[in-house]
């Protein structure tokens, strides 16, 4: 059974619309479906490895409102731990606005922080005993990142392994990525981050050697069709995508994540850990969704074994 993840992040109620195209600016389009639900990289990331069979503590921060009763009333569902799910008096829960191409399961989101992006000291104080108590600690860029980065501090100055997934897409400063032992940004985020335009399989290792001089111990690159590239010292390996029929991409990312966390608390080595993670954010597109995607370790365990 793997060692307790703590996942550091944010919860988000996801406000999913469908149609049978994007709308261009100044376009309505007539949506064929809505739904709503739990959402955000870090309680999507949190849900990813706590199906896949994880010893998760999530912590994330909601409004006094009606979109926090979502999240408490979902974790609850799921039987993962509320301890450190602080609630915000002020600042509303966070919301994503996503739109679905039916057609081509391409989507859009408009991300607004709220709750999670007010994180402060006295959380951080709260959250503290867990964060210092962890094998590995998840962390995304999606809540605001003072409180981020004092919580990764905490976690490196205590021996944690710090995994950190660096969307959405932003800058982190080289003093950060020093203290990160597996980065796992996509091909975009490897763009923004390295310097080098990541397209191929070989922009990918020069954008990871770049981390591995900033002091990453392990990188793992997602490449959207192409797969993934994992690096660990000087030893490679390209994760192929695997062959699903695609009906919702969101989320596919996270699942990932989830998925890579669970395997390495397990003991699995990064690119055994990678493998797993592979069919996690697979078997997550089959299923529309974000949170409500992810696969049990049932399901998992199965599609590995055919």
């Amino acid at each position: 059974m793997a060692g307790k993840i703590v996942v550091f992040g944010s919860f988000v109620v996801d406000l999913a619309s469908r149609a049978d195209h994007l709308p261009r600016p100044a376009e309505t389009v007539i949506g064929s479906s809505f739904a709503l639900g739990p959402g955000g990289k870090g309680s999507n990331q949190g849900v990813a490895a706590h199906r896949a069979g994880a010893d998760v503590c999530m912590i994330t921060k909601v409004g006094d409102d009606v979109f926090g009763k979502v999240a408490l009333d979902f974790y609850k569902s799921e039987g993962m731990n509320t301890d450190l799910i602080f609630v915000d008096k002020e600042k509303e829960t966070g919301t994503a606005l996503i739109m679905v191409d039916e057609n081509t399961a391409q989507n859009q989101i408009l991300v607004v922080s709220g709750a999670c992006g007010n994180i402060n000291d006295e959380d951080i104080e709260r959250a503290t005993p867990a964060i210092k108590n962890a094998q590995i600690i998840l962390m995304q860029l999606e809540v605001n990142l003072d409180a981020n980065w004092k919580v990764l501090d905490i976690a490196h100055k205590n021996g944690v392994k710090v995994v950190l997934n660096t969307a959405p897409a932003q800058k982190v400063d080289d003093d950060i990525l020093a203290k990160v032992n597996v980065l796992t940004p996509n091909e975009v985020e490897a763009s923004i981050l390295s310097g080098v335009e990541v397209v191929t399989m070989d922009d990918a290792r020069r954008a990871a050697e770049v981390f591995q001089k900033k002091g990453v111990e392990e990188v793992v690159i997602t490449m959207g069709a192409q797969g993934a590239y994992v690096r660990s010292g000087s030893r490679e390996l390209i994760v192929p995508r695997l062959n699903v029929e695609a009906i919702d991409t969101t989320g596919a990312g996270d699942a990932f994540n989830g998925g890579l966390v669970t395997a390495l608390a397990e003991g699995k080595d990064l690119f055994a850990a990678a493998e797993f993670a592979n069919v996690v954010g697979a078997l997550s597109v089959t299923k529309k969704g974000t949170a409500p995607s992810m696969p049990s370790r049932k399901d998992i365990d199965a599609f590995m074994q055919k």
